[in-house]
């Protein structure tokens, strides 16, 4: 896509006629840069000409007005209102401008000048995915990234919003999204992390250490939490259908796993399940408590001979508790928004390698 733009020529617009793009992809516009940007504007004027779609509307008494969309330059705009401006040199694009070159404009501009923090680029290439149907390939060649860069950034979305705004706002770094991703279904230690990093100015690869303590407690509580009994059950379904079955119980209920190779495998095993159809139910739950009992009674007769086992576990205890010693932590809006670029303790290598890896947020990169 070329740009294509009136004579090839710079004009002079009065800032109230121009309108904000809609599709502006950055949300949080710095307010002491924007004043500092205000004071250049005054001094030297706007250097760089804003991008704007210009277009004829009617008005109420029939005559035509022109009106300026901004495409690109949003914070020059504001900064030269804040200055006290009355006008701004812009370029007029001409040809196709509809919503999605509009977009792709604004948020090709701010990567181009790595001017969006993490959520608004998240943001950006969420609206050029759902608005528009990019896939993440399509946003990866517009924007000059990889297709796994696009996914990776994707995933930050999923962050709850208290973690979404202190990234927006600098008081976490990018890097430390990819720990606190890994507990997403641990919403408790997830904050808890999310806390260490924020008052305790802990880098990127310590707090994955924390999750991977994390990862190893989680582990080992699913394998000391086995229910004896749905295991038992699971045995009697693989000897009654020939193959492997597993039982998944969740909040309410559960689901049954049946693994088949072929046609021919799901044919027989159906088979199997209709012939079962004749026997009464509580017959069959009535052995399968028989069962279980004469089980427990074998299993008891040598337990007295088997030495207690103690589990050792890692859990997030490990962490010391936050703001421990230190009087109570301050609000996530009352920790300052100071750079975060001395936690992020990955190489630049280690930090592309990350970004472009379609294995980012894998469980077995946090598993020991």
């Amino acid at each position: 896509m070329v740009p294509q733009f009136v004579n090839n020529a710079v004009f002079w617009v009065e800032v109230e006629k121009i309108k904000p793009n809609p599709y502006q992809p950055r949300r949080e516009f710095d307010q002491g840069k924007l004043s500092e940007l205000a004071e250049s504007i005054r001094m030297y004027g706007v250097l760089q000409p804003l991008v704007v779609t210009r277009r004829e509307i009617q008005k109420e008494d029939g005559g035509l007005a022109t009106e300026y969309e901004l495409i690109s330059g949003e914070r020059r705009l504001r900064a030269s209102k804040l200055a006290g401006i009355s006008q701004v040199p812009v370029l007029i694009r001409q040809g196709e401008e509809n919503d999605r070159e509009k977009l792709e404009l604004a948020i090709i501009e701010n990567l181009q000048r790595e001017d969006l923090n993490a959520v608004d680029r998240a943001r950006a290439f969420q609206k050029l995915v759902r608005e528009f149907g990019f896939k993440h390939g399509e946003v990866g060649k517009k924007v000059g990234k990889s297709r796994e860069y696009v996914s990776n950034t994707l995933r930050i979305l999923d962050l709850p919003d208290e973690i979404l705004t202190a990234l927006a706002e600098g008081k976490i770094n990018e890097g430390h999204t990819r720990p606190l991703l890994m507990l997403t279904d641990r919403k408790e230690e997830q904050n808890t992390l999310f806390k260490e990093i924020l008052y305790k100015r802990v880098t990127v690869r310590e707090a994955e250490n924390m999750a991977r303590r994390i990862a190893v407690e989680r582990a080992r509580k699913k394998e000391f939490s086995v229910d004896p009994e749905l295991v038992a059950l699971e045995d009697k379904l693989r000897e009654s259908l020939g193959t492997r079955v597993k039982i998944e119980r969740m909040e309410q209920g559960g689901k049954i796993l049946i693994d088949f190779f072929s046609n021919e495998d799901l044919r027989t095993i159906l088979e199997i399940m209709e012939s079962n159809k004749a026997k009464s139910p509580t017959e069959m739950l009535d052995r399968h408590h028989a069962q279980a009992e004469a089980a427990a009674v074998k299993a008891s007769a040598v337990t007295s001979a088997v030495p207690g086992v103690t589990p050792a576990e890692i859990s997030v205890g490990d962490v010391a508790p936050i703001g421990e010693g230190d009087g109570v932590s301050p609000s996530v809006d009352e920790v300052s928004a100071t750079s975060t670029e001395s936690l992020d303790d990955r190489t630049k290598e280690e930090k592309v390698a990350e970004e472009n890896s379609d294995e980012l947020y894998s469980v077995k990169n946090f598993s020991l």
